[in-house]
């Protein structure tokens, strides 16, 4: 199999996280700014983790679903906790950054994929998206993260490069159940990180942006407009999400 067809389809791993892709999935995402998990918990999360992967590796096979649960389990309990916990600088805490990432995120909706939730929290963002075919999930996180950090960047004192970390976490999506707990925990974590009652409350996601009046009086920025305050996110184009993609 080809490299090529490989982030389209089948099992590849770089860095910490194993990344499982089938053509025509829907995936839970996340991607996270730099320095956010220093390198000695990194390293404490991968060895972890090891149990799961090592009889997949060992047999050079996908991980089974009952495994991909288990993974989608450990990182929820211990990557996510973390984050949540707000170490390092939370430049999104910044409504009008956290704005920019909110409406690329949004920009390209029903053109190159449709997105079932998404959010934006102070230090790193979850969407569970399904790839418009032939658009490759791959290209979509690229985009997203190449032009929120070069935008962000213009605006930051002075410029955090990279500015998210290089390597996402995506996890392929089995079926209802699974699409509905993933929609679930998206809209639920700012309420599950203390942040707001409601996931309506929390500005920058769906939940919010589904409400009547979000884009006009409520705080939440239209996704056309507020990517960049009138520019354009960039085409998906060549490149990997695990690359870092900061400018």
């Amino acid at each position: 199999m080809s490299d090529v067809k490989q982030l389209v389809s089948g099992l590849h791993s770089r860095g910490v996280l194993p990344h499982l892709k089938r053509e025509g999935g829907t995936y839970f995402v996340t991607f996270r700014q730099a320095g956010t998990l220093p390198k000695e918990v990194l390293l404490r999360f991968k060895q972890e983790r090891e149990a799961i992967l090592r009889q997949a590796e060992a047999a050079k096979r996908p991980l089974t679903w009952h495994e991909q649960e288990e993974l989608f389990r450990w990182y929820s309990s211990r990557v996510d906790k973390h984050l949540d916990a707000g170490h390092g600088v939370c430049h999104l805490n910044d409504p009008e950054l956290a704005g920019i990432v909110a409406g690329a995120i949004q920009f390209f909706e029903g053109q190159h994929y449709e997105l079932r939730a998404w959010v934006v929290m102070p230090n790193h963002v979850h969407t569970v998206v399904w790839p418009k075919p032939p658009n490759e999930l791959s290209k979509i996180l690229h985009s997203w993260k190449s032009f929120t950090a070069h935008e962000i960047n213009k605006l930051l004192p002075e410029r955090m490069v990279p500015f998210w970390q290089s390597e996402s976490y995506d996890h392929l999506v089995r079926d209802d159940d699974d699409l509905h707990r993933c929609c679930q925990y998206t809209l639920m974590n700012p309420v599950n990180a203390g942040l707001c009652a409601r996931p309506e409350d929390w500005k920058w996601s769906s939940a919010q942006a589904a409400q009547p009046s979000s884009a006009a009086g409520s705080g939440t920025v239209p996704a056309h407009d507020s990517a960049t305050g009138g520019g354009t996110p960039p085409q998906p184009a060549g490149g990997d999400a695990c690359a870092t993609t900061c400018p």
